[in-house]
């Protein structure tokens, strides 16, 4: 038995730990809170900017006048002597616009387009979020550079379609995406006319167009220049028809 331990010291030292624990722990809750508050502050910060990086249509300089629908400045798919022509109004944010492409457009095309009988056209209608005007603007990007790449991207982004409420669709998301995605594109080029909002005037005058036409959501379509009431294959399908078989009864 060691007879030089002092019991009162040794409860001084258990008062003196007991004192001390909450202390501790109280340090580290400030400390965990501090970096907490730090990466909540980053996380705000990195997205703030990632806004301010996103075009508006109230920066897009020049007077848009509507004459026409302007068929020769949008994607197209088919025979530019086809006796129809349908304008498919479109938003990549839209998830129905998605459901659409992925249940229809491909048999649309081998119905219609490929058999010679429609010329099939891509119009903006970027109307949901500041996102839908880039992701829109990427499109345009790459159809200027290769018309054929457009239909690649529309596929993809939306196979890629995040949600709707969010804001997905920004820089951080697009130039990788479109990196990584599609290939046989000037990717500097594609990437500077992101970052300069090059074309932003062609999105909104898409969209001024459409809105002049009366198109209010997402997807729509016309067929030799008439918007059809809903968006129904079987719609699209019968309204095709009946201009193709115009004047051959």
């Amino acid at each position: 038995m060691n007879k030089n331990v002092n019991p009162k010291q040794n409860r001084s030292k258990g008062r003196t730990n007991r004192q001390l624990l909450p202390m501790l722990l109280g340090a580290a809750v400030v400390i965990l809170t501090g970096v907490l508050v730090w990466v909540s502050s980053d996380s705000q910060a990195s997205e703030n900017t990632e806004l301010a990086a996103l075009p508006n249509y109230t920066d897009v300089k020049g007077k848009i006048v509507v004459d026409g629908l302007k068929y020769e400045k949008q994607p197209h798919l088919g025979n530019s002597e086809a006796k129809v022509k349908v304008i498919e109004f479109a938003d990549f944010k839209c998830p129905a616009c998605k459901q659409w492409t992925e249940a229809y457009l491909d048999r649309f095309i081998k119905d219609y387009v490929d058999t010679g009988k429609v010329e099939f056209f891509f119009m903006n209608f970027a109307f949901i979020d500041r996102d839908s005007y880039l992701a829109a603007s990427a499109g345009e990007a790459i159809y200027h550079q290769k018309s054929e790449k457009f239909w690649e991207y529309l596929h993809k982004l939306y196979a890629n379609q995040g949600d709707e409420s969010t804001i997905w669709a920004t820089p951080k998301f697009i130039l990788p995406f479109v990196k990584d995605n599609i290939e046989g594109i000037d990717y500097s080029r594609f990437e500077s006319d992101i970052k300069n909002h090059t074309y932003m005037y062609d999105v909104k005058e898409d969209f001024k167009i459409a809105g002049f036409y009366g198109v209010n959501g997402t997807p729509k379509f016309m067929v030799n220049g008439e918007l059809l009431p809903d968006s129904s294959y079987e719609g699209l399908a019968a309204a095709v028809d009946a201009q193709l078989n115009e004047g051959s009864q």
